[in-house]
């Protein structure tokens, strides 16, 4: 009995190694890791990244479902993460933790109808969600994976 829990205890310790923080979807190799700045860089020369891990702050969550969130950016502008084939949600408290995640980033125009859906989501009021009359063009992420620490 005392050597299955010694087993038990080596097993616990190594997964908690493995993975610093709660892990949402794919593997995030935090090891490879850009933080926003270096994205933002690396974005302005390339219109899309692909496999890539990125960490930040999360900013906001969609209230309704944690279907999506958003990131601060360096200045003071949000990017948003929505999740690979809807697959993903987000725990609703999340707002002020750090997380990486691992996915593909893209500049790219958000319809209006997209945004005043994303500001439903986020709780905004009505006179909010219809003064929205444009699309925006934003640094966005797909992502498939998440470690929130």
């Amino acid at each position: 009995m005392k050597r299955f829990k010694l087993i038990f205890l080596f097993l616990v310790l190594v997964a908690c190694q493995k993975n610093s923080g709660t892990l949402i979807g794919e593997q995030v190799d935090t090891k490879v890791a850009f933080d926003l700045v270096a994205l933002e860089s690396k974005i302005s020369t390339e219109s899309v990244i692909e496999d890539v891990v990125v960490t930040g702050t999360v900013s906001d969550v969609c209230k309704a479902k944690g279907c999506w969130m958003k990131l601060t950016r360096e200045n003071g502008e949000d990017m948003r993460v929505t999740f690979k084939d809807y697959a993903l949600f987000m725990p609703k408290d999340i707002v002020g933790k750090e997380v990486a995640i691992h996915g593909i980033a893209s500049q790219k125009e958000i319809s209006i109808a997209d945004l005043q859906h994303y500001a439903k989501d986020a709780g905004k009021s009505k006179e909010e969600i219809t003064s929205i009359n444009s699309p925006q063009i934003e640094l966005s992420f797909e992502a498939d994976g998440v470690v929130i620490k």
